[in-house]
């Protein structure tokens, strides 16, 4: 029995469920403009690294790693249109910001 797919899925599902505060705090505490280029670059070094790996699980892991983090560029776009609606709450603190 090849358990390593039943595996990968709830390394999947952890993964997503560690990138959905990281966006919703990054953009609350720092705003897209610093968010979108980290998750770039962590997101890039993740996808390189999964390249370099030889164990495969580890490598898929790491890959899933960084494909989130790619996907949390769009995800922060979103959940700074999310705060103007009013869904989530703006940080008072940070001037970049104004709602529309």
């Amino acid at each position: 029995m090849n358990i390593q797919g039943i595996l990968l899925g709830i390394v999947s599902f952890c993964i997503i469920g560690v990138w959905h505060p990281i966006v919703i705090k990054g953009e609350y505490y720092f705003g897209k403009n610093v968010c979108i280029p980290v998750f770039a670059v962590v997101g890039a070094a993740c996808v390189i690294a999964s390249l370099l790996l030889e164990n495969t699980f580890a490598s898929v892991g790491v890959a899933l790693f960084g494909f989130s983090a790619l996907w949390g560029i769009g995800e922060v776009r979103e959940q700074e249109e999310r705060v103007k609606k009013g869904w989530f709450p703006q940080n008072p603190k940070r001037k970049e910001q104004s709602r529309v």
